[in-house]
């Protein structure tokens, strides 16, 4: 009975220890998703999605840069303040000009050196070359009215 308990107090006291450490004070900036699932995209369509992020400090916070891994990504924020406890969106783009699976990621740097990152994934299918196939019936119709 007595390591029942001392177990369950031990386990309590790592639950609190936790907690503590999720809830850093210099964790300023919060993403409200860090990674978006645009599904299947046809091929040649551009999409995007917003991120929500939060100011969490006390002063405020200004978005330095945010900058895609590669060229078909685009992201764009405001370079307004964002004031404390306020919220910004920033908006990433993705051209899908290539077909297949893809996961990019979008690095926020805010006050000067601290940085977050964000992730876009999705696949893109490739439409059927040339037009829609040729219907018999459509043929065979067009051909009685003639």
């Amino acid at each position: 009975m007595k390591k029942t308990v001392l177990f369950l107090l031990a386990l309590l006291a790592l639950t609190g220890l936790k907690a503590q450490v999720a809830a850093q004070p210099g964790d300023i900036l919060e993403v409200k998703e860090s990674v978006f699932d645009f599904g299947k995209i046809p091929q040649g369509k551009p999409v995007f999605h917003f991120f929500d992020v939060v100011n969490h400090g006390t002063k405020p916070l200004r978005l330095d840069n945010v900058q895609a891994s590669c060229g078909c990504t685009t992201p764009e924020w405001s370079k307004d303040e964002i004031p404390a406890g306020g919220t910004s969106r920033i908006r990433v783009g993705y051209n899908a000009a290539s077909s297949g699976g893809f996961e990019k990621y979008i690095t926020v740097t805010y006050n000067g050196n601290d940085t977050k990152q964000i992730k876009i994934k999705g696949e893109v299918w490739q439409a059927p070359a040339g037009a829609a196939p040729a219907n018999a019936s459509i043929q065979f119709l067009k051909q009685q009215i003639q």
